[in-house]
């Protein structure tokens, strides 16, 4: 009697549970659509629809509603003349959808907002979800109107949908297209944007459409957030570091400055980092527990709270992971412009004898690549706690499965581990050596570039060619060598799961146990959480050490002295009478760690008044420029004092010109003043030379004053001097560049002129015109003044050559202002600045739009179609060999778990046994064709672009800076030789396995056909809005990351002359404009990159979701269409699973490789510039002879 009222309490209980879910599924659904409608109807009454809709598109939206209006209300006619109970609880569902369907024609119709309430983000998103709550809802009540009305509910979710993709993709009318870009709107949804623009990257929107349609500037970019601005980050990484240095730290540390401003953020950021990773173990195990479920073929509704719960975990997974990697890419951004910005203001403050501890090549690693491996830093000390836990929590659930069985598995892939560790160092050590090659070929490169003219001029070039050519062929040994050791990793790394698999069940049924399709998916599920984790703990080691390494080699730059010219000295004089005060001064340009020196300037004493014009004499080396170096402050006073009294402005024997205007070259970041300016100009001759140029002194003088003269570089950074208006002026042999009759005019009308004739003027020189017009001479020999008086008084012991001061005639200053008018001072054979000479460097071309097929085709005949056959085939075979093990592992379990397998489990194991021995030779033979086409490629294109280069006319080398040229065979050879072959091998991998899991879930699952379609369109049109956008950033990331280097290379070269002007903060805002600029195409990279992730990854949840549900629907026997066997079910849950990230890595795979083929794209460039110049003659003869 108890267990039969047992029974009746159970059957009531299902019978009330089916009820319940019934109107929760159903009614529950329809008043959450009413409502979403009626809210959004209110908040976005002033929306009005900006696109006229097609008449397909009209019927879509108004006869579907329509017709599910009228089916609800068949449907519930029906339900009231059937239902002899007379439960009006029953009639919820079908008066809830015809009421639904009423709001939403009444909205279509007579709303003014309708198609901004209809392509909402929230309500496009709540109809996709609503056709998994119609399935689950028409596995309780399964009838003719319940299939149509999900049927209208799947077609009027797709058109709304489809409406939104179009209205986000306008087509732009030329006419319409305004002739002004206004970012206000995007910078008003950056600041105010909602939370749900936030959480899933909304705001970016605008510039994905205006990617997607036109070219993309630097003007389109996302706003940097405050706290991210690189000047902030800077002073707050400066300020604790001085904070060290306050407290008298004996060697500051960088690793604590960046703990004090960035450590607390870092730390939350972990918390969400172990939330996210222990949400990650969730899949996993509802996996296992939905199978179970499957398995039992039990008709409860713990099924589809089962199912639901994975497809949510998936979601709330891919909010937690795009989340975590927003707010960790933003504190790698404002680390590294804090590290860029305080490494570029020490290289202005510390002087030259400090620098000299440090090669310039050394500096510029600290700037590239020692602030990339500290930035990456934030990744590697959260991965060096996350991933032990992950391998823990892994380890601990795999024994939950298979007991001690899964040690064999693990055993194989931690013996792996040091093999691929032993590769790794191989392939370290033929890197060293090939970059070495590398280095010694760009130099080479550099010397045939530099010196083309004249190796064609004697017939050289072909030679040097081949001598190129040979360290060409030496370093593609030791390319060839890592190549084919990546070939092996990839063997290894590929191999692996189906190793797994092999030994771990294969021990596990050895051992007595019987497989069933819960433990074999939820273990492969487990094993694949566990790879990522195994293989990656090595490289984080590394990673680790490289980051301390480069902090330690950062902090020891950071330590150096930085530059003074003020000291105190005792000497009773008057400051107000003196400019230079020096009293037995010995200086060395030894830094201040060297205990051992070699004095430059020994025991030098001498006081220059006020506004006098000095000449500083002397044999060469004799220490001139040592002399002024050491009143500058950049060399080592290690005995005796020095004292400046007032502003110095200083002219270098070897002019120093940023890759500007000619404007700002002069003004040097000083207010411009018309009347001074012009004054300038023509106190240094540069009145007649300026009007020359196309664009006057708005012209652009090119990198370190390409397009001029020597003499011209020598009068413009006198200028510069001049027009800054300084106390005082050490000028470096400034006439020598200019001819005698530029150098009178200099020397009479700037030097000795109104502009600098109350000034100090200390000036080293042979010119004998300005010696005599010296008040003051000072005679350098070795290191020592050796006299110094004025040029009446000079003994002639000391250089019968400089006592000559009558042999040479003066000429007046009304004679030079005519020389000048009748010859516009002609110098150096220059006659005039044409505008071919003025313009003669062109703008390297910037490609729109996506790379064309034609450059994929030639990178494919650089490395053979056979070859490429042969890749292409293998890898598709090796996809197959690996989905077919699967498959038969699905088959495996179905069969023992009935009881009816005919077969032993020897017989199991050996068919497991040859697929992975397929697989194996199938992914060997992928691999290493792989690497042996990409390295033919590498070495066809660098002959052929070689062999053009040789060929070319030297039109050519006038019109291209050898920057550009050397930038071929430099950043974008390495590309095609390293890059472009390891993101084609992932790009392989990520088709033929997206493609095998597709064909798997469609054998497995009929219907997910039914969702292939819908699903294909949404994701080509991701991938088309984002690749164009994605490619138009990565350019501009390129554009925008050139002046930072090229700028901070400029003020290692130039940075005695803004340490002289005291033009340093100048410099570093300069910087800092650079920085922001690049800042900003990084985070809007990276937030389009998210923006992608995010959408792909939902989409992935909701395949995820899909086959969930439709496999709990098929199990209870209530749907028409069988799901397959648990075993097949269970093969297509953990294929569902991986595709959220394989989808997203296709993607990324796909353009990432786009960009590198940039760099094949960037070298056919060349080619084919080359081949018209060539055959330009001959068009141009033939028709001639034509006409």
């Amino acid at each position: 009697m108890a267990i039969t009222l047992t029974n009746f309490t159970f059957l009531y209980m299902d019978a009330n549970l089916k009820r319940l879910g019934d109107i929760v599924l159903g009614f529950g659904a329809n008043v959450v659509t009413l409502l979403l409608i009626l809210i959004l109807t209110i908040t976005r009454r002033n929306g009005r629809c900006n696109r006229r809709k097609s008449y397909i598109e009209k019927c879509l939206l108004y006869v579907t509603p329509a017709l599910g209006a009228c089916l609800s209300c068949v449907d519930l006619v029906l339900l009231v003349r059937t239902n002899r109970r007379r439960e009006v609880i029953l009639c919820f569902v079908p008066l809830s959808g015809f009421v639904m369907w009423i709001a939403v024609i009444l909205s279509l119709k007579f709303a003014c907002c309708a198609c901004h309430v209809f392509t909402s983000q929230i309500l496009c998103f709540w109809w996709i979800f609503r056709f998994l709550t119609d399935a689950l809802h028409l596995n309780m009540i399964f009838t003719l109107q319940e299939i149509c009305l999900i049927m209208l509910d799947i077609a009027f979710g797709i058109s709304i949908n489809v409406l939104r993709i179009k209205q986000a993709h306008p087509k732009i009318i030329p006419l319409e297209d305004p002739l002004i870009e206004d970012d206000d709107d995007q910078k008003r949804i950056e600041k105010n944007g909602s939370w749900w623009d936030l959480f899933t990257f909304g705001y970016i929107g605008s510039i994905m459409k205006h990617g997607s349609v036109k070219q993309l500037e630097l003007e389109n970019l996302l706003t940097l957030p405050p706290e991210m601005d690189p000047f902030t980050c800077c002073e707050n990484l400066l300020r604790c570091w001085q904070l060290q240095e306050c407290n008298n730290y004996s060697t500051p540390s960088l690793i604590w400055s960046i703990y004090g401003v960035y450590g607390w953020p870092y730390f939350r950021l972990g918390l969400l980092k172990v939330f996210n990773d222990c949400i990650g173990f969730a899949g996993p195990l509802l996996l296992n527990r939905l199978i179970k479920y499957l398995e039992k073929g039990s008709g409860s509704s713990v099924g589809y709270t089962l199912a639901i719960s994975l497809g949510f975990i998936s979601i709330f997974k891919s909010f937690l992971d795009t989340q975590y990697t927003f707010r960790l890419s933003k504190l790698k951004l404002k680390l590294r412009s804090s590290i860029m910005s305080v490494i570029y203001r020490k290289c202005l403050w510390v002087n030259t004898a400090n620098r000299s501890g440090f090669s310039e090549g050394e500096i510029q690693t600290f700037m590239s690549v020692d602030a990339d491996r500290i930035v990456n830093l934030c990744n590697s000390l959260h991965d060096l706690w996350s991933l032990p836990l992950q391998i823990g929590i892994a380890l601990y659930l795999l024994y939950t499965q298979v007991k001690f069985a899964f040690l064999s598995g693990l055993a194989i892939t931690i013996l792996l581990i040091p093999v691929n560790k032993w590769i790794s160092v191989l392939i370290a050590s033929a890197t060293e050596k090939m970059m070495k090659l590398k280095d010694e070929r760009i130099r080479k490169t550099g010397e045939l570039l530099t010196n083309i003219r004249t190796l064609k001029m004697y017939g050289w070039d072909n030679w040097f060619a081949d001598w190129l050519k040979e360290t060409r062929a030496t370093e593609v040994t030791h390319l060839a060598t890592r190549k084919y050791l990546d070939a092996w990793c990839v063997f290894f790394w590929a191999t692996t799961p189906t190793l797994f698999s092999l030994c771990t069940f294969g021990l596990f049924a050895l051992m007595g146990h019987q497989l069933d399709a819960a433990t074999v998916f939820t273990c492969l599920a487990l094993f694949n959480s566990l790879i990522s984790p195994l293989n990656s703990f090595p490289w984080v080691i590394n990673g680790l050490i490289d980051a301390f390494i480069s902090t330690r080699r950062v902090s020891k730059f950071l330590c150096c002295l930085e530059h003074s010219r003020d000291f105190s000295i005792d000497s009773g004089f008057t400051s107000e009478d003196l400019a230079v005060c020096v009293e037995d001064a010995s200086c060395t340009w030894s830094s201040n760690v060297e205990e051992d020196y070699n004095l430059t300037i020994k025991q030098v004493s001498l006081r220059v008044p006020k506004g006098s014009f000095v000449a500083v004499i002397g044999e060469v080396g004799s220490g001139k420029t040592s002399l002024l170096n050491s009143l500058l402050g950049e060399m080592r006073c290690v005995h005796g004092s020095i004292l400046l009294n007032g502003s110095v402005a200083y002219v270098p024997q070897v002019p120093w010109l940023l890759s500007g205007t000619v404007r700002e070259n002069i003004l040097f970041g000083k207010p411009f003043d018309s009347k001074r300016y012009f004054e300038t100009l023509s106190a240094c001759a540069l009145d007649v030379d300026i009007s020359l140029m196309v664009g006057g002194d708005m012209a652009c003088i090119g990198d370190k004053g390409l397009n001029l003269s020597g003499g011209q570089r020598a009068r413009f950074a006198l200028a510069r001097a001049v027009y800054h208006g300084s106390d005082m002026y050490l000028l470096d042999d400034v006439l020598s560049a200019v001819d005698s009759q530029v150098g009178c005019w200099i020397l009479q009308r700037a030097l000795l002129g109104p502009l600098l004739n109350k000034k100090t003027r200390v000036m080293c020189t042979h010119n004998i015109q300005a010696i005599s017009c010296a008040d003051m001479i000072v005679v350098m020999d070795k290191g020592k003044v050796n006299w110094s008086g004025s040029v009446t008084d000079m003994p002639k012991s000391i250089s019968p050559t400089f006592s000559l001061t009558n042999e040479f005639d003066m000429s007046s200053p009304n004679h030079l202002t005519k020389r000048k008018e009748t010859l516009s001072i002609k110098e150096d054979g220059v006659d005039e600045i044409s505008e071919a000479a003025a313009d003669i460097v062109k703008l390297e071309e910037r490609k729109e739009g996506r790379v064309e097929m034609m450059v994929y085709r030639n990178y494919a005949v650089f490395s053979g179609w056979f070859i490429t056959i042969v890749i292409l085939v293998s890898a598709v075979l090796m996809q197959g060999s690996r989905n077919g093990n699967d498959l038969w592992l699905s088959y495996w379990v179905d069969k023992t778990g009935k009881g009816v397998s005919h077969y032993s489990t020897s017989f199991y194991l050996m068919v497991l046994c040859i697929f992975c021995i397929i697989n194996s030779i199938l992914t060997l033979v992928r691999a290493f064709s792989f690497a042996f086409g990409g390295l033919k490629a590498a070495v066809h294109v660098h002959n052929a672009l070689i062999s053009k280069l040789i060929n070319a006319p030297t039109q050519f080398f006038d019109q291209t800076p050898s920057g550009r040229i050397l930038n071929r065979f430099s950043s974008d050879l390495y590309t095609i030789d390293d890059s472009l072959p390891f993101i084609l091998n992932i790009l392989l991998a990520n088709f033929v396995g997206l493609l095998g899991i597709i064909v798997v879930l469609s054998y497995v699952q009929v219907l997910f056909l039914l969702l292939l379609l819908p699903f294909w369109y949404i994701y080509s049109k991701l991938q088309v809005f984002y690749r164009s956008t994605s490619r138009e950033l990565r350019r501009l990331d390129s554009v925008s990351r050139s002046p930072i280097y090229a700028s901070f290379t400029e003020t290692l070269d130039g940075s005695s002359t803004i340490r002289a002007f005291k033009s340093e903060e100048h410099f570093v805002g300069r910087f800092i404009e650079h920085l922001t600029l690049y800042q900003r195409t990084s985070y809007s990279e990276i937030i389009a990159s998210l923006w992608l992730s995010l959408r792909l990854q939902l989409l992935g949840s909701m395949i995820v979701l899909f086959v969930a549900v439709m496999a709990v629907l098929g199990s209870g026997g209530n749907f028409p269409i069988s799901f397959g066997t648990p075993g097949l079910v269970g093969l297509a849950l953990s294929y569902a699973a991986p595709l959220v990230s394989l989808l997203g890595s296709l993607l990324t795979s796909f353009t990432e490789t786009e960009k590198e083929m940039v760099s094949v794209e960037r070298v056919l460039q060349v080619m084919i510039l080359i081949l018209f110049l060539v055959c330009q003659p001959k068009l141009i003869a033939a028709q001639k002879s034509h006409s």
